[in-house]
């Protein structure tokens, strides 16, 4: 049977060779390559699944408190949403540009140290499950945005009967698709911000530390939130929003990798950046 590690490195496999079999379509123009793409970020996902339940029962809770962790978790809420949102709308070109999304954090994930590490006392809460895994789906959701958002980008600059054109949803189809997943998003991340604050109130006796990793999540809510109010007000769709989207999932990363590895404060406890080498350790 498999254990965590090797769980973790078929579903990366899985996602590798997903992440070509969409290159091979672009290139191709088969869209057969779309099944096979579909079904191995399936494949990976159960495997994913395994990895991240295996880890729990290892550590007796909510595995997504390192480097490693969270970024699996990350990788993992994206394959989620693009399974979701590739069997709702159907959208069998969506594999394009998401399928990148989900290598590069789960390379990333790779590259971090697995080493089990007994639970911080600031993170012995009830409210590690509920700050962290909101992160999680609202990070995932941001993802599916943006990238969509990118489909919307490159569907505009398409000619009508062009490949990737006739198998693309239409403009105002992408538009409401990068809408609700920003809507759904930014309602998990209001619920982050929240129990995060809760949580720092109980462990550190202040609702708000002004820490790097606080401040850039509140200025990440309100890149989100002026976006919905300019939608919701004046209209704001198309072109402008589809920018705006990618923007945002820019901070989102920053936010995440930028300011775990440049800047130091309470959330840097247990983000530990390790070099290439540290993939043999996953692979061994």
């Amino acid at each position: 049977m498999l254990d965590e590690k090797q769980s973790f490195l078929a579903a990366l496999i899985l996602y590798s060779l997903a992440s070509l079999a969409y290159i091979v379509l672009f290139i191709s123009k088969n869209m057969k390559y779309s099944n096979y793409g579909r079904w191995l970020v399936r494949t990976g996902l159960v495997f994913h699944t395994l990895a991240l339940t295996m880890r729990t029962v290892q550590t007796s809770y909510l595995p997504l408190t390192s480097q490693y962790e969270f970024a699996s978790g990350f990788a993992w809420g994206i394959s989620l949403f693009f399974v979701s949102y590739e069997w709702k709308y159907k959208i069998r070109t969506l594999g394009v540009f998401v399928t990148p999304l989900i290598l590069i954090i789960t390379f990333y994930a790779a590259l971090q140290s697995s080493e089990l590490k007994p639970l911080m006392p600031a993170l012995q809460s009830k409210w590690l499950f509920v700050h962290v895994s909101t992160a999680v789906f609202s990070y995932g959701a941001f993802a599916m945005a943006c990238a969509v958002s990118f489909m919307y980008l490159i569907r505009d600059k398409l000619k009508a009967e062009s490949f990737l054109s006739i198998h693309m949803p239409e403009l105002c189809t992408l538009d409401s698709i990068s809408y609700k997943a920003i809507t759904f998003g930014f309602f998990m991340l209001t619920i982050v911000i929240v129990t995060g604050a809760i949580w720092a109130e109980r462990a550190w006796g202040r609702y708000w530390q002004w820490d790097p990793k606080e401040t850039w999540s509140f200025i990440t809510w309100v890149i989100y939130a002026i976006y919905l109010h300019v939608r919701l007000k004046r209209g704001w769709k198309n072109k402008r929003a589809a920018w705006y989207a990618i923007i945002g999932f820019l901070c989102i990363l920053f936010t995440y990798i930028g300011v775990n590895t440049i800047l130091s404060g309470y959330h840097s406890y247990g983000l530990l950046y390790m070099p290439i080498f540290q993939l043999y350790r996953i692979i061994s």
